[in-house]
């Protein structure tokens, strides 16, 4: 399953604490594919950063570039279907272009999406995608 993650989503993820913890250890696990662009990549860091130590974020950018279930996607189009936040479109666009699954994210601007008849995006929230990994693995 291929997913494009919003960083509020990858910053809940991480800790071993987490109730989302098992997402991560998902993609550890390869059952899931992330799908990521530079720019995707750069906001990662830079928010990670505010939370976690440099050496931290360090490992988690590189654990995700050499995992062979990360694909990167180039944004060959660039749509701006989101007028409430435009930075957010590197998340709409990467998951459009890397022909994701599943946008995840917890904010609710993203809830456009779903009027959006062209291009379908399906976007969920991390509630709902770890109910979908929990199903997958059973």
């Amino acid at each position: 399953m291929k997913v494009v993650l919003d960083t509020n989503c990858l910053v809940v993820w991480l800790p071993v604490t987490s109730p989302y913890y098992c997402l991560w250890s998902a993609f550890r696990d390869r059952r899931i594919t992330l799908c990521y662009t530079t720019d995707i990549i750069n906001e990662y860091s830079e928010v990670l950063a505010r939370f976690y130590s440099q050496q931290f974020v360090s490992d988690v950018i590189n654990e995700l570039l050499l995992s062979f279930n990360a694909i990167k996607a180039n944004n060959y189009y660039k749509w701006n279907l989101l007028t409430d936040d435009p930075d957010d479109n590197k998340f709409v666009d990467g998951a459009l272009n890397a022909g994701a699954d599943y946008l995840v994210s917890n904010d609710r601007h993203f809830e456009i999406l779903k009027s959006v008849e062209f291009p379908p995006i399906a976007i969920i929230d991390i509630k709902t995608f770890k109910k979908i990994i929990s199903m997958k693995s059973v």
